[in-house]
């Protein structure tokens, strides 16, 4: 019967720990405004831990841009919404809510460079994963500067850990879906110059009529 008392405070201490991470993150990232202030995230189960994919935000009649501003320099990017919305609106969703803010590329090589992850081990995430979106067969095309989402081995598709290729993906396009939702309009020889010790400042996003 002791046991209890020593159980109810660990947990005491844990939902206490919990609160003031979340507490914290709230006053570095205290939510989105103006036209993206209605972009939330589901339910906050933990700092950068949430109970699953976001609601809709974006609007599939206009077009979306972003710019990620890295320690090196700025990359901007288009969001192809037409083949895949999901992973577009997810993407948003946390970049508006300051989730990218502070992350490493903790990944880098000749073909990519990769970051996304709380932890910056490639083993994190938001707590869920995303579901494929392959558009028709023959119409992708994974160039230098195509942005597309990280695959867990064994697995799904990460809810946060996206990747920029510095070269078109090696042997031809790949048959597995990485979900290929976004493309550098400019920045590219920032992409080239990152390392792992660079990590990303902020991601602005912006939305225009198509």
């Amino acid at each position: 019967m002791r046991a209890l008392p020593a159980l109810a405070i660990t947990a005491l201490v844990v939902a206490i720990a919990i609160s003031a991470g979340l507490v914290m993150e709230w006053a570095a990232h205290p939510g989105p405004s103006g036209e993206f202030a209605h972009c939330r995230t589901s339910a906050r189960l933990a700092p950068r831990l949430y109970s699953g994919p976001p609601p809709t935000c974006i609007d599939p009649r206009r077009g979306y841009q972003g710019t990620v501003e890295t320690s090196k320099g700025r990359i901007s990017f288009v969001f192809l919404v037409g083949s895949a919305p999901r992973t577009v609106n997810n993407f948003v969703v946390l970049a508006v809510n300051g989730y990218f803010d502070g992350l490493d590329f903790f990944k880098v090589d000749d073909f990519r460079v990769q970051s996304g992850d709380p932890q910056n081990d490639g083993r994190g995430g938001p707590g869920y994963s995303l579901p494929d979106e392959k558009p028709a067969a023959g119409s992708e095309k994974w160039t230098a500067g195509s942005i597309g989402m990280a695959r867990f081995q064994p697995g799904g598709l990460s809810g946060s850990e996206f990747f920029i290729t510095r070269t078109a993906w090696p042997g031809g396009d790949p048959t597995t879906t990485y979900n290929h939702f976004a493309t550098v309009t400019s920045g590219f020889d920032i992409v080239s110059q990152l390392t792992p010790s660079d990590r990303v400042l902020r991601v602005e996003i912006k939305s225009s009529p198509r």
